[in-house]
């Protein structure tokens, strides 16, 4: 073989082995680099929108308009990547950006996967059930207990006029229109978004309820909904809530007052802010404020809870009969006495104040 020709085949041999040395040592350091940490991650650090839970656990934070870079400083910070540098190269390969929101990190995790995750928007989400009968102030407390949100700015959003005119709902506050339910929502979400939510739950179900729903005006539906607010305040038996509906829409027909004692009980502790009464006396039913529908007859100005399936569905299609009043006579099943006349009703027994299975207060 030729010297120059031998001389060329030992200067490739030379360049191959090299570069098969060189990518060797380049897929060596990512394969080290993509790798989760040696060690516990670090949990002491100091940073607000990093909260590493144990060993196996983190919620970050990713805020608007945070870049690649800042989020890869956080991560090497606190012990969940092994490099930043590393973290950047990932960025400008993958050339996709993160998205904002809370991100729950299962650890260890390598980089790839770990920017994989940020990239997909796949969010932390809190689950959070509103029970029925609810009112605004409890389920606001419910919603801030969980994380998602301040019960401040949930109640001001809830009574923005503006607000409830962009839902299209004809009220002065959003009272009964937050269907109670289970609901999946990032930690510190949005008020009006938290909210549109549960409103669009609440039509979304009323309409399974009832197909024929938006043939109905706005006006007609709020006053189907004040009605079956009460009624899911009164009833223990689901069997007996279109009964109580009809018996409200007999007294509504003859200009009776409904006399409801969960309108009373709303006076006094959504209103007045008292403390729910273990029992209702004669000056209670006397109370001047036009919720009260003892001494105000018709429907009060507005629904005084979150109805669930049972009362919407009772209020839609109520059960006819000429029964004008209803009474509590077993408080252990719910068990209630229907009866025509007054006397009758009076002789049923004593008044009470009704606590459902849940635990929730009725009258």
């Amino acid at each position: 073989m030729p010297r120059p020709l031998a001389a060329l085949i030992t200067i490739f041999c030379i360049l191959i082995a090299l570069f098969l040395l060189f990518s060797a040592a380049l897929i060596g350091a990512a394969v080290y680099f993509n790798a989760p940490p040696v060690g516990e991650p670090r949990a002491n650090i100091q940073d607000p929108w990093l909260r590493v839970e144990d060993s196996h656990s983190a919620v970050l934070e990713v805020r608007n308009g945070e870049s690649a870079r800042s989020v890869g400083n956080r991560l090497e910070e606190a012990g969940l990547i092994r490099s930043r540098y590393f973290w950047d190269l990932l960025a400008r390969y993958r050339k996709e950006y993160i998205k904002t929101g809370t991100y729950r990190l299962e650890l260890p995790v390598s980089s790839v996967r770990l920017y994989s995750v940020l990239v997909s928007g796949k969010q932390l989400l809190l689950r959070v059930t509103i029970p029925e009968g609810n009112t605004l102030k409890k389920t606001a407390r419910i919603l801030e207990e969980a994380g998602i949100c301040s019960a401040s700015g949930f109640l001001a959003a809830s009574e923005d006029k503006r607000f409830i005119e962009s839902l299209h709902i004809p009220a002065e506050t959003l009272e009964g229109y937050l269907y109670p339910d289970t609901y999946f929502f990032p930690p510190n979400y949005p008020v009006q978004l938290v909210i549109k939510a549960m409103t669009d739950t609440f039509f979304s179900r009323l309409e399974s309820i009832y197909p024929a729903v938006f043939e109905l005006s706005p006006e007609e539906i709020h006053r189907k909904l004040i009605l079956a607010s009460i009624v899911e305040r009164e009833y223990r038996l689901a069997e007996e809530a279109p009964l109580m509906a009809g018996i409200f829409f007999n007294r509504l027909e003859i200009g009776m007052a409904l006399q409801s004692c969960a309108t009373v009980e709303y006076v006094i502790t959504e209103i007045q802010g008292r403390p729910h009464p273990e029992v209702l006396y004669t000056q209670d039913t006397e109370i001047r404020d036009p919720y009260n529908t003892y001494i105000r007859p018709g429907l009060p100005p507005g629904p005084i809870s979150s109805p669930g399936s049972v009362a919407l569905k009772a209020v839609f299609a109520p059960e006819s009969s000429d029964y004008l009043y209803f009474r509590l006579v077993d408080p252990a099943t719910g068990r209630h006495y229907f009866s025509r006349t007054l006397d009758d009703h009076i002789r049923a027994g004593a008044l009470y104040v009704k606590s459902s299975p849940a635990g929730r207060p009725r009258s």
